[in-house]
């Protein structure tokens, strides 16, 4: 039993699932471990393990839980806690995430777009916790990656200092422009393997929430972004349009100036995403991520196809290689 193990035995003692039979879950592209317990008498559990030394995450995600789950939404709730160690015991809120109950049932792909789309909506009357805020500048620098990772990965030539302050400058300053108004909680990864189908509950608690320790204050087009330009799965264009009118006619905002967001938001999502898929390939072997860059490439080409990136979208491309299924393979092979 490693020192890990016996930490962890040591956190389960003082809960009733000590003896529970453990099952580990998929887990996402950090380092942590999810497990369900399950007792003899049926109840279950989830063990969120991150062995990080710090426990901020943790602390985030203990906090940001609680402040869900006090506006009436369906966070899981904390069972047992040992912050330093980074180890939670959650509230197990099933298995029917919106990627499985959509691929199982089909016809309910777009009442689950919509039941996402509007705890969104919702997001906007909450009052926002205490978390950081991430402007256009910290967007920005995130969304940098896909030069110093991707392209520097990909490329012959890496970029240098001049290319990376050419692209810095411009894609600041387009975020500048376009990322206005009032900001919200942003979950920051709010897609459909994060997001669990509660029909026994109303309203907006119907739809849980997962993995929103990196959540932030921002644009409250960043979720909507990161829901329907999906990295994992293919959203109809059809729902995806009628999501974003939904959104859009519910709030009441300018439609000019949220759609502008829109796309300035996922042009960065996309690119900071392929930036960390390179990342998570090259420096730490988890290569199935590779599969799905060309997924992300297409939203940024669609991104870049609006007429804020006239003058940067031609100097991307240049810059960023397509992903050919030699430049993938290079990925695989670093």
């Amino acid at each position: 039993m490693t020192t890990r193990d016996t930490r962890i035995s040591a956190f389960l003692d003082g809960t009733d699932w000590a003896h529970g039979q453990r099952i580990p879950l998929a887990g996402d592209a950090s380092n942590r471990r999810y497990d369900r317990i399950t007792t003899r008498d049926g109840r279950s559990a989830i063990l969120m393990d991150d062995p990080s030394e710090t426990g901020d995450a943790v602390a985030r995600f203990v906090a940001i839980a609680g402040h869900l789950r006090a506006n009436g939404l369906s966070a899981p709730d904390i069972l047992a806690r040992d912050i330093p160690a980074g180890l939670l015991l959650l509230e197990d809120l099933g298995d029917a995430l919106f990627s499985t109950v959509i691929e199982q049932s089909p016809q309910d792909e777009r009442p689950l777009y919509e039941a996402a789309t509007d705890l969104l909506i919702g997001l906007r009357d909450l009052p926002a916790p205490a978390l950081p805020e991430y402007g256009p500048g910290d967007l920005t620098t995130l969304a940098e990656v896909a030069y110093t990772e991707y392209a520097a990965a990909t490329t012959a030539d890496p970029p240098g200092t001049i290319r990376l302050d050419r692209f810095r400058n411009r894609f600041g300053d387009i975020l500048h422009r376009n990322l206005t108004g009032p900001k919200v909680l942003a979950h920051r990864d709010y897609h459909a393997q994060n997001l669990i189908w509660l029909p026994d509950r109303s309203g907006l608690a119907r739809v849980g929430l997962l993995d929103f320790q990196d959540a932030f204050i921002g644009h409250p087009a960043y979720d909507l972004v990161s829901l329907l330009q999906d990295v994992r799965r293919d959203v109809p264009t059809s729902v995806a349009m009628a999501m974003s009118q939904r959104y859009i006619d519910a709030t009441g905002v300018d439609e000019h100036a949220f759609r502008s967001a829109y796309v300035a938001l996922g042009a960065q999502r996309a690119l900071r995403i392929l930036g960390v898929f390179a990342r998570l390939a090259t420096r730490d072997g988890k290569h199935r991520y590779i599969d799905m860059i060309p997924r992300v490439w297409s939203h940024l080409i669609r991104n870049l196809e609006h007429p804020l990136f006239s003058q940067l979208a031609d100097t991307l491309t240049a810059d960023l290689p397509a992903p050919t299924p030699d430049i993938l393979q290079k990925l695989k092979t670093r």
